[in-house]
């Protein structure tokens, strides 16, 4: 009751002081991370990637904050309190609804991430994503600011039509930024130790295979959060064909204009 309380008196101030920090925060321990323990070795290097891809970040953040009437975690709210939506007629303890909430969030992230791959005009978009000639933590924040508001507005309409309780979209909101830094980072983790996490959460290993030059290999493994959702949908590739340490990241039609 107490955290439900709190998320409806949250302002969209607060909510976005909340992202920040753990953004931050996932950001440093990553690029710690990066430095002591690296996977492969970067082709430009984070003085040549990294405004860019930061740069991008403030942009959509600014321009998100500016064009959008509402926050994910204010939808909810606002749904919720309406007793519309699919999750409002479930029966159930608070804490099933969140899990089932945040679960039902991502499987919508999923099948709008294969759609950014299978629509041409969206590819168009999504290969600014695709366009880093390296694979790092600020790979994970660098997106097309259209893409940005398109997903946004995805988002508003998948809490409308499931009124997911606002904790739930909270903590979907700090996992997805949180998990997308570290499946795009540059971290070497055992082998062995990779096998484990994919069975619950998408490793860096299990994502880079999505950012192969090879348009077969990058159209695999779409998710950011659960990797459930590739094994049940036949998107799951386990490895590059020429590894991780030999293989070319950046769809070909992208580097050619990377930045």
């Amino acid at each position: 009751m107490l955290a439900q309380m709190s998320l409806h008196e949250m302002t969209p101030q607060t909510e976005m002081t909340v992202r920040l920090v753990c953004f931050g925060g996932v950001l440093f321990i990553m690029a710690l991370a990066e430095w002591a323990v690296p996977r492969r070795v970067l082709t430009l290097g984070r003085r040549h990637r990294w405004p860019t891809n930061l740069g991008l970040v403030a942009i959509n953040s600014v321009a998100v904050r500016v064009i959008m009437p509402v926050t994910a975690v204010s939808a909810a709210i606002l749904t919720e309190s309406a007793g519309i939506g699919l999750l409002t007629r479930l029966t159930c303890p608070m804490w099933l609804k969140v899990v089932v909430g945040v679960i039902a969030l991502d499987l919508a992230i999923y099948l709008q991430h294969v759609l950014f791959h299978t629509v041409p005009a969206l590819w168009m978009l999504h290969r600014v994503h695709h366009a880093d000639r390296d694979f790092d933590v600020t790979t994970g924040v660098r997106f097309h600011t259209v893409e940005i508001l398109l997903s946004a507005v995805f988002k508003l309409g998948v809490i409308a039509a499931l009124a997911p309780p606002a904790l739930a979209v909270l903590v979907f909101e700090v996992l997805l930024n949180a998990t997308s830094m570290f499946n795009h980072g540059n971290l070497a983790i055992p082998l062995w130790i990779d096998r484990l996490l994919r069975w619950i959460v998408v490793t860096p290993d299990m994502h880079r295979v999505h950012h192969s030059a090879i348009r077969e290999e990058a159209d695999s493994n779409f998710g950011f959060n659960l990797p459930w959702w590739d094994y049940l949908m036949g998107t799951y590739r386990d490895q590059p064909s020429a590894g991780h340490e030999g293989m070319t990241i950046g769809v070909a039609s992208a580097r050619r204009d990377a930045v």
